[in-house]
């Protein structure tokens, strides 16, 4: 029978992409990690990870078992929330400002999740963009804010903890030439047509990186629009190098849309909760900040 110490330590190596920074991250040795994993795909009867130099990847069932395991986390979360009697019957208003990024990939699930939890804590939402945010925390007009802390810029009035690491990595069409390679080098992006989105600041964080590699992209589209970002790669006209929190397979036509890692390092995009430095949280405030930390760190990586 499938336990939920091998469904977290499952979930930790998905995350990670390797046995021995899940091991680390969870705090357990890399042989208990291991003969987990073993033992869970001997009950499964599918193998979830194949080894390439760069770590551990997910296979096809990997990737299909991760959903499951996913919700598994989550009923066992809920079912543990639900007997924290005292914290439910917490009320209050919590303003939570956020950005265009995590309010249509990240935030939804976890809103919906807590709200069952705590039914009397109640949250009024204000989309704006990263410095808008930044602003509003600044002067006590939101109370919390969820951003991408990778972005984060005044670091001296607001602090921040970061809830999740999303790892970039190069989007391709399924009928691309560079999908034969396991990694491919910034040098041979750069010879490709590249779309660049400038969603929550993502065209000044690629700047960064390819200023950092010593090369420019071929940008030959600049865009506002995921959509148009996935439309584009799937259907061959570009390639781009964005997160796997905003990964989808499919584009809105049914174009296939695959991922291949960088031969060299790219930041994460790192998404967090943020406040003003100094403030005392109410216990609602504290209630959701120390819910989104359990839940992400609980959830591992998004089914893709």
């Amino acid at each position: 029978m499938v336990s939920l110490k091998q469904i977290h330590y499952y979930l930790g190596v998905a995350q990670a992409g390797q046995v021995s920074s899940a091991a680390q991250d969870m705090n357990v040795s890399q042989s208990a990690v291991t003969l987990s994993i073993q033992d869970l795909e001997a009950e499964l009867g599918v193998k979830l990870f194949v080894r390439r130099s760069s770590g551990l990847k997910l296979t096809q069932e990997g990737h299909r078992f991760l959903h499951h395991a996913n919700n598994i986390q989550s009923v066992v979360s809920d079912a543990m929330n639900s007997m924290r009697s005292q914290d439910e019957q917490c009320d209050g208003k919590i303003r939570l400002g956020l950005t265009y990024m995590l309010s249509g990939y990240f935030l939804f699930p976890l809103l919906t999740r807590f709200r069952r939890a705590y039914p009397k804590i109640s949250i009024e939402l204000i989309e704006k963009d990263r410095a808008s945010v930044e602003e509003l925390l600044r002067t006590g007009d939101v109370d919390l804010a969820l951003l991408l802390t990778s972005n984060l810029a005044d670091r001296e009035s607001i602090t921040s903890v970061t809830l999740l690491k999303s790892p970039r990595r190069l989007w391709l069409s399924s009928f691309h030439p560079l999908l034969s390679r396991e990694k491919v080098s910034f040098s041979e992006v750069a010879q490709e047509p590249y779309v660049l989105l400038r969603m929550d600041e993502a065209d000044v964080s690629a700047a960064k990186y390819w200023k950092q590699a010593g090369i420019e992209p071929n940008a030959s589209f600049v865009t506002d629009s995921l959509e148009a970002v996935r439309a584009m790669v799937a259907n061959g006209f570009a390639v781009t190098i964005l997160s796997d929190m905003v990964y989808r397979p499919w584009s809105l036509d049914g174009g296939k849309i695959e991922v291949r890692d960088m031969d060299s390092d790219v930041p994460s995009m790192n998404m967090g909760l943020a406040w003003k430095r100094g403030r005392r949280l109410s216990k609602a405030e504290r209630i959701f900040r120390d819910y989104l930390v359990a839940e992400t760190t609980a959830q591992g990586p998004r089914a893709t």
